[in-house]
């Protein structure tokens, strides 16, 4: 496997990563925290998602051939109260449109294509540099889903990484098993399925 292959495999399970751990922060709430702000600047867990399904449409449909921010997009609105119905199905509904539209992308990406130029905004990147950008971009968002996620449940919060107090045990673990080469994520998505 070339670094280039590796570089477009490892992006696959990171991203593949962070929606599994936001899906997993979702799946402990009720339907109605979902649509839960703090404040007037704070976004809902509803809202978080809204903008991540924009911009994913956005960035990744006709990922080599079209600017990344769509003339269609409204990304404003992304932050605006949903004008439908408030339901956890529309809110996993935009979830997984925008995982799919990422990930029908990426999955048809070739090694020949990590040097080459697309735009976002008129700005160029490398697609190489255009998946760093989204890979820093969406962990950041689902961070805020889980840590959001974790106020709402309080006490009633099954944790989604070493737990508190474990961490002694989880590396007692991991130095007790030879060493091996694999990707980080192996362990923590076989944990969190």
């Amino acid at each position: 496997m070339t670094v280039s292959e590796d570089f477009l495999r490892s992006a696959n399970r990171q991203f593949f990563y962070y929606k599994t751990l936001g899906e997993k922060a979702i799946d402990q709430l009720e339907p109605e925290q979902l649509f839960i702000s703090l404040n007037d600047d704070t976004n809902s867990i509803a809202t978080i998602v809204k903008h991540l399904h924009g911009n994913m449409l956005s960035r990744w449909t006709d990922f080599l051939t079209t600017d990344g921010e769509k003339e269609w997009r409204q990304r404003d609105g992304e932050f605006e109260a949903l004008k439908e119905e408030k339901t956890k199905d529309l809110v996993l509904k935009q979830w997984n449109e925008g995982w799919a539209c990422l990930f029908n992308t990426l999955n048809s990406l070739t090694q020949e294509n990590l040097s080459q130029i697309i735009y976002i905004r008129n700005e160029g990147h490398t697609v190489l540099e255009a998946i760093n950008r989204q890979l820093a971009h969406y962990p950041y968002h689902v961070g805020q889903i889980v840590f959001f996620a974790k106020i709402l449940k309080q006490s009633e919060w099954t944790s989604l990484s070493i737990p508190k107090n474990k961490s002694i045990d989880y590396n007692n673990d991991k130095f007790s098993k030879d060493k091996s080469k694999k990707h980080f994520t192996d362990d923590e998505l076989d944990k969190l399925k």
